[in-house]
């Protein structure tokens, strides 16, 4: 059986143990209607937040990091999942809060969400096409390969490339260091 979400099939990489789901403009539209009760969770790395840009109200917990080692496989860079994902986000979240996860395009939230369930959260509801949005799969257009279909930036919401250090709780430095104020 398909799991659906507005009638569209959900991709097997967002899908999540809770089955709970909202578009980018769905979540807008939560937060807005009571920004008391809803909270935006990015779990995207600090440079994407930082650098692609973010929702205004977001809170930055990353679920992971770049390594900074090269994967000649995967051709991209490795990520080490951060230990201190699920312990900061279950300090941080309150009783009662709906809490919408984002990160890119849906799958690493999804895989946040999953690990959050597993120690006990609920009431998490994953952001299906994230940040940037689904890739163009079109080879006649200009935007073939590039995150320009749906998602938060394309739908028009608010963003920022603004930091507020009070939204973001950053994983300790590999090395020791904090990344960021406690």
């Amino acid at each position: 059986m398909d799991v659906l979400h507005n009638g569209l099939p959900v991709a097997t990489a967002r899908q999540t143990s809770l089955g709970l789901y909202v578009t980018a403009r769905e979540a807008y539209d939560l937060w807005q209607a009571d920004p008391e009760a809803v909270r935006i969770l990015d779990v995207r790395a600090p440079e994407e937040y930082a650098l692609i840009g973010h929702a205004p109200m977001a809170w930055l917990i990353p679920l992971a990091v770049p390594t900074y080692d090269w994967d000649p496989t995967g051709r991209a860079l490795r990520w080490a999942p951060s230990p201190e994902f699920v312990p900061t986000v279950a300090q941080w979240a309150e009783p009662g809060i709906q809490i919408l996860v984002t990160c890119r395009s849906g799958g690493r939230s999804a895989m946040a969400i999953n690990a959050l369930a597993t120690a006990g959260l609920s009431n998490l509801y994953n952001v299906l096409d994230g940040m940037e949005g689904d890739l163009v799969d079109d080879p006649g257009s200009a935007f073939h390969g590039l995150r320009m279909r749906n998602g938060w930036r394309n739908a028009g919401l608010p963003w920022t490339y603004q930091l507020d250090p009070d939204l973001m709780k950053l994983p300790s430095d590999p090395r020791g260091a904090r990344t960021a104020p406690s």
